[in-house]
């Protein structure tokens, strides 16, 4: 979409607090100026979560997407100046730890920073007590010290952003309360946006942004578009003046203080303190119960996102505060409330364009601490098509139907606000609504004695008690407890099942398109960059790419009769995206709910599945990448001949009514030759023995195919597809950085994911997966460095310890493809 002055579109922002006028700022500087923002409350100070906002910008998390936007929003407001006051305060930030497990976390989120560019250190007790005079540092065990995070005066950088973008040609209208939205009926396609109605008139626009915080909700209504945010109340209290402070010049000159252990946060307000709590129980607030800005201020409110403090909810975290700071107990909490902001069911944004609403953007649960980063993203997404960042975790498409009911959203929004500030290991799944979607085989699973995890909603077993008794004989280094959580050695057995003899594994969790119409061939043809223009029964490995040659996702096509395709997807996006471009002789729709799978891989998958069915599956009659809709016993199949961990086998798909049938008939078949069910656990360790990738996770559309070893999947050589002329030249050249595999050279190491990777003694990169290769004796790490040769030695940081590894060539198993091509 051009941004030129010709074609520039009229772009409504509903909300004008700090992601609003972010948004407005980005969108003008890109040229989009004409762009009106319109908010319900007066300002600069509307009332919405923006108005009441602490300020603390604490930059590193798990996530690099949220870790990028936190970086761009301290750059960014470091820049601005309202009055001579700057927007942002480098005060730094401190995390301290009173507990071992809370210590070793630390080293962990030290990792995260070293591996996404976040200046920071592990620090002692005494350390944290120079930082910070008033702990007690007979309490801390030290400290991680971050000394370019700091306070964001959200108010003021809001209003340096405002008058920005009023320069370019916006234009900011407060008073003004939106009752409606306006569209145009689609002809054979979504409807889309026309206009914002107001309570003062009507706003023709191209483009809508709900920016509207926790009433987004509220607004999302009136579009026809769901969002999953529910507002929960947070309390923030300020005590008197401190005589230890007494004299304080400054807003603040002390870190931002975190006290995790007992999910509190301080910050100075000159010569008093200000105290967060998520101490207490989640307070969830309707967002269409908030009371409009004058309504709220008539009944004695400051703003509507201010909420009276409930004192019985305090008293426990002052007690804590005050075993913290012992300076505390010489003086009173002086004022305090609950203000509400916004929690989504995973804790991160809501962001991109409605497929039910064209030109219907969201940017919503967005903290202060991501709002520039956010709203640079969405700006570049509405400019250019697309952001320079990884955005899936934060896309509007992520949640399947299942996530989104109101009692969903309720219940794990809730939770997100409880688990703010816990350890959480990488695996570990929310306890609740619990199970939710279940694959056709989950009573036999639970009969196994399957230990699940969560994804998407669904049950996954990850391993499964029965298979104890294999472990006999079975050795294995010890594991740290940390790698230990949400893990078993029995995982190493049905590693070697698979690898000896054969195994079941669930597919069904994966996402499955069935695309069908006399334009289905051509469409795929130019919508993916391998060549599908084969006869039926050919199945092809293929990228969804965007204009740039990034990697949206990987596909695996089945073409199973002229006009009809099966494609293994991986999420909710996959099918926005086809959905989006299909022509109106194409029609996309999701298959997996009404579908199951079961892999059957291991050197005697073949003396298992044949004699169930009359067809041949010889490895003449039914080659590798074939498929065949045929019989296994009484159950109709579609069988794929695919193998995702390196050994022979099919993907047996049937429909979600035959899936026991299906079980049961290869479990009975499978008796005479020791048949295992398989989980997660050793499947991962299995496809990342044979360097498979795993799209979100090893390559995203930050990624293009040549640096991340997919190469292979493009044919340049085939007529206009989607990200062809963006791959010319990066064909030609040499890659800078790869996706490369790593060999741990201790055979007792194990590293899980995200851990910084250094290359002579400066970090240089980033582990994407990682699980130990039981069939080599090594743990297998994949990691995005500077293209090295193979040989390379590298140390990998796990909780602050170097682990050396080495640069190895791929695959690490099985690199002539004999196990699977027989």
């Amino acid at each position: 979409m051009s941004s030129t002055p010709a074609t520039r579109p009229r772009v409504v922002v509903i909300g004008a607090g700090i992601v609003g006028c972010s948004l407005a700022d980005e969108l003008t500087a890109r040229g989009w100026t004409d762009v009106t923002v319109l908010e319900q409350g007066p300002l600069p100070a509307p009332g919405g979560s923006t108005s009441h906002a602490p300020g603390l910008v604490f930059q590193t998390s798990p996530s690099r997407t949220l870790t990028a936007f936190a970086r761009y929003t301290v750059e960014k407001f470091s820049s601005l100046r309202v009055d001579g006051v700057p927007c942002f305060d480098p005060v730094g930030g401190l995390e301290l730890a009173t507990t071992p497990e809370r210590l070793a976390d630390l080293h962990r989120r030290a990792g995260y920073a070293a591996a996404w560019g976040v200046r920071g250190e592990i620090v002692s007790a005494a350390r944290c007590g120079e930082l910070w005079p008033l702990i007690n540092r007979s309490a801390v065990l030290g400290g991680f010290h971050t000394p370019d995070d700091g306070l964001a005066r959200a108010l003021l950088a809001a209003r340096a952003q405002m008058e920005r973008a009023t320069g370019r040609g916006a234009r900011f209208l407060d008073r003004h309360t939106v009752v409606g939205i306006e569209r145009e009926e689609g002809r054979g396609t979504a409807d889309r946006v026309t206009a914002v109605v107001t309570d003062r008139g009507t706003f023709p626009a191209d483009h809508v942004v709900s920016a509207a915080g926790f009433w987004g909700p509220v607004v999302g209504r009136m579009a026809g578009v769901d969002i999953p945010l529910q507002p929960l109340a947070h309390q923030y209290a300020k005590t008197g003046r401190l005589p230890e402070l007494a004299g304080a010049t400054a807003e603040a000159s002390r870190p931002i203080l975190r006290f995790q252990d007992r999910d509190l946060y301080f910050r100075e307000h000159a010569d008093r303190i200000g105290i967060g709590s998520y101490a207490h129980q989640p307070l969830p607030v309707d967002p269409f119960a908030v009371l409009p800005y004058d309504e709220a201020r008539a009944n004695d409110m400051a703003m509507p996102s201010s909420y009276p403090f409930t004192e019985e909810d305090w008293a426990p975290s002052w007690e804590d505060c005050r075993l913290l700071l012992p300076a505390l107990r010489g003086t009173e909490i002086e004022e305090g409330f609950n203000g509400v902001f916004s929690f989504t069911p995973d804790g991160m944004p809501v962001l991109g364009e409605s497929r039910a609403l064209r030109g219907f953007w969201l940017a919503e649960a967005v903290w202060v601490t991501h709002s520039a980063g956010v709203a640079k993203a969405v700006a570049e997404w509405m400019v250019d098509g697309r952001a320079s960042l990884d955005l899936h975790e934060c896309d509007l498409t992520r949640f399947e139907d299942a996530q989104r009911s109101p009692s969903y959203v309720r219940e794990r929004g809730a939770r997100q606000f409880v688990e703010v500030y816990d350890v959480l290991h990488p695996l570990q799944p929310m306890e609740d609504p619990r199970p939710l979607r279940v694959s056709p085989f989950h009573a036999r699973q639970r009969e196994l004695g399957a230990r699940f995890l969560e994804g998407g909603g669904w049950e996954r077993p990850h391993w499964y008690e029965a298979n104890a008794p294999l472990l006999e004989g079975l050795e294995l280094p010890a594991r740290d407890a940390w790698s230990s959580r949400y893990w078993s050695p029995i995982a190493a057995a049905e590693a070697k099942a698979t690898r000896e003899g054969v195994a079941l594994y669930d597919m069904t969790p994966l996402r499955r398109l069935e695309v069908t119409g006399a334009g289905a061939l051509d469409f795929l043809q130019r919508m993916t960059s391998n060549n599908l223009r084969k006869k039926p029964g050919a199945v092809t490995y293929t990228l969804l790419l965007d204009e740039t040659g990034g990697i949206r996702s990987d596909l695996t096509v089945a073409r199973l009769a002229p006009d009809r395709f099966q494609v293994g997807a991986n999420s909710p996006a996959d099918l926005d995206r086809l959905a989006r471009y299909a022509p109106d002789d194409v029609r996309v729709r999701d298959i997996t709910s009404g579908t199951c799978c079961v892999g059957v891989w291991g050197p005697l998958a073949r003396d298992l599945v044949q004699p169930l069915t009359r067809d041949d599956f010889s490895h003449e009659g039914f080659g590798y990448f074939r498929a065949k809709e045929t019989y296994v016993g009484h159950v109709p199949v579609t069988a794929m001949r695919l193998s995702y961990v390196g050994e022979l086998g099919w993907e047996l798909y049937t429909t979600a009514d035959l899936g026991l049938r299906l079980w049961d008939t290869l479990w009975e078949a499978g008796r005479p030759h020791g048949v295992v069910a398989a989980g997660r656990s050793a499947f991962n360790s299995l496809r990342l023995e044979k360097g498979y990738r795993a799209w979100g996770t090893d390559m995203t559309d930050e990624h293009n195919p040549f640096e991340a070893g997919l190469g292979f999947a493009v044919r340049m050589d085939k007529d206009g597809f989607v990200g062809q002329e963006a791959l010319r030249d990066l064909a030609a050249a040499e890659p800078a950085r790869r996706l490369t595999a790593l060999l741990l050279d201790d055979p007792a190491s194990v590293v899980l994911g995200k851990e910084p990777v250094h290359v002579d003694g400066a970090p240089a990169g980033y582990v994407t997966s990682a699980s130990y290769g039981y069939t080599l004796g090594r743990c297998v790490a994949y990691a995005w460095l500077p293209a090295l040769p193979a040989g390379t030695g590298v140390h990998i940081e796990y909780f602050g310890e170097r682990v050396p590894a080495t640069v190895a060539d791929e695959p690490l198993f099985d690199p002539k493809m004999t196990r699977i091509r027989r």
